[in-house]
């Protein structure tokens, strides 16, 4: 293991701070809000002195981030914007920037993706540069990093997902929800999947956004994805889909389920599909959701006592019980009579075990136990009651969660959580090492949760740096490891290279009507580049 800088320091020696309340409300929208810099602002009292103690100061604080989605632009505009001379450098082991606005979000969401316009401005600071294709951990160290800048923020977020753990999910037919949404989304290392789509029935594992993301894709008419940045291998193994029904599974009931309603709300109304969904999943639910405030349990027969549901919780429940229970009006009854796909909400099964077809070769179905609730409100655990039922399907997505994995040896990790141990940002036992988003609190919330996280991180690293608690002098920040890079055959490639390939990208889409066609191979990338 490389030495650790500043092991002397004792941790108590380190402030602990909140964010001003200015700066850590949180918005519960998917959408970002306030992104044109109203939300998130500061006290401004407290920051103009921030900002003046920093103006006293001769030093140039050199920070690096690591990785460049919503966390790590989010971090890196904190501190540009409280720091009157920081200068941050952004590392991304992609050679384009954006991390999950890019990868993750949903191609028929591109509003979501206009935050992009606010992380392209701080990338066009003087004091801000991106340096992509640099993998940290195999092309350059953290203690590398360590010993050229005088803070490391580590914002490189979840680049796994979590696995079943049950018999069978090696089969092909099953597939993460995170490898399918990178295929359609042009992650490159997705770009070959390839999954089969000839089956009539799919099941989608979870049912949080990404699983409704997931099934929205599957089953959306093609011609509404054609003007959208889904990569042309999708659009067309979609036009060739013959998948009709798509099943979501929980282990939980109603109450507990992740997706918001935007995202029901989308399901729901989808052209050429019908919701399936069983009312005896919903009995008694209606009279549980009256009222609004703390929400100490669901229903009995879910898993507690039921009273009081928080208002969003509560709207949802009162969509879901709308497409459950009401009969549907003339024009909607014809809608979904004509429908020719279908999408279903399962709740109380819990997967067991991923059935073969015949010969051995392919996932056939699924086996789920049926699950009760023990416990109250969204900590009530799902447990067996020894039931089980087999649900035939030629396609698997198992979406039940990111997780983070470690970048380097030296950087502390909890393999259990997923998370950098760390006390509001400040890695645990490792001064000058930060962490902020998914890598820090684990793979929760929407983009501002992550802007208020981010902020929060850029905070407290610049309250360390007036506290005197990072190393002082200069640091030669890039310049040391740039040379490190060149020595190790390693091609960087820097904002303005993206725009290069952005142009490329929106060129390429300009003849389909689309907003871009995304370039999904990094040596054609490279080659596009000159290198």
């Amino acid at each position: 293991m490389a030495p650790r800088c500043w092991r002397w320091w004792p941790w108590s020696a380190w402030p602990r701070t909140r964010l001003p309340p200015s700066e850590s409300t949180q918005s519960r929208s998917r959408a970002p809000v306030g992104l044109n810099g109203s939300a998130g602002r500061p006290a401004s009292a407290k920051y103009r002195s921030f900002r003046q103690q920093f103006s006293t100061q001769e030093q140039t604080p050199q920070i690096c981030v690591v990785g460049s989605g919503p966390a790590g632009f989010y971090t890196a505009q904190h501190l540009l914007k409280h720091h009157p001379r920081a200068h941050v450098d952004i590392y991304e082991k992609q050679l384009v920037p954006f991390g999950l606005v890019r990868f993750g979000v949903a191609p028929d969401h591109p509003e979501v993706k206009n935050v992009i316009n606010t992380f392209t401005q701080t990338a066009h600071s003087d004091r801000c540069a991106f340096h992509g294709n640099v993998v940290v951990g195999r092309d350059v160290t953290v203690q590398e990093l360590r010993d050229a800048y005088h803070a490391v923020v580590l914002s490189y977020g979840a680049e796994d997902h979590r696995g079943l753990e049950i018999p069978g999910e090696e089969l092909p037919g099953v597939l993460s929800a995170r490898a399918f949404v990178g295929w359609y989304n042009g992650l490159p290392e997705n770009r070959k999947l390839a999954p089969d789509l000839s089956c009539d029935t799919a099941v989608v594992l979870g049912q949080g956004n990404v699983a409704l993301d997931v099934a929205r894709i599957l089953l959306t008419p093609p011609e509404y994805l054609e003007k959208t940045d889904i990569t042309a291998a999708a659009l067309g193994a979609l036009r060739q889909s013959q998948v009709k029904t798509v099943w979501i599974v929980g282990r939980r009931g109603p109450l507990q389920v992740a997706f918001t309603i935007k995202e029901l709300r989308e399901m729901i109304q989808l052209p050429g599909t019908r919701p399936i969904l069983d009312p005896a999943d919903f009995l008694g639910l209606q009279d549980r959701i009256k009222g609004e405030g703390p929400w100490p349990g669901p229903p009995a027969h879910q898993g507690g006592d039921g009273l009081e549901v928080p208002r969003p919780r509560k709207r949802l429940m009162e969509l879901l019980l709308r497409a459950a229970m009401e009969k549907p009006g003339v024009a909607e009854a014809a809608r979904r009579a004509s429908a020719s796909r279908a999408w279903g909400l399962r709740f109380f099964r819990s997967p067991q075990q991923v059935l073969p077809s015949p010969d051995g070769r392919r996932a056939a179905g699924i086996r789920l136990a049926v699950t009760r609730l023990e416990g109250v409100g969204e900590a009530a655990r799902a447990v067996p009651t020894g039931d089980v039922e087999d649900l035939p399907c030629g396609l698997v997505l198992s979406s039940i969660g990111y997780k983070s994995c470690p970048i380097d040896p030296s950087v502390p990790f909890d393999p259990k959580l997923g998370v950098i141990p760390n006390v509001e940002g400040r890695v645990v036992d490792v001064p000058g090492l930060y962490c902020s988003g998914w890598v820090k609190r684990g793979p929760t919330g929407v983009i501002t949760t992550t802007m208020t996280d981010s902020f929060a991180t850029g905070h407290i690293l610049l309250q360390d740096l007036i506290a005197g608690l990072l190393p002082s002098g200069p640091r030669p920040g890039y310049a040391a490891i740039k040379a490190l890079l060149g020595s190790r055959g390693v091609w960087p490639v820097s904002f303005s290279d993206w725009e290069k390939l952005d142009a490329e990208e929106v060129s390429r889409g300009q003849g389909a009507g689309k907003p871009r066609e995304k370039l999904l191979d990094p040596q054609e990338m490279l080659w596009l580049l000159g290198h």
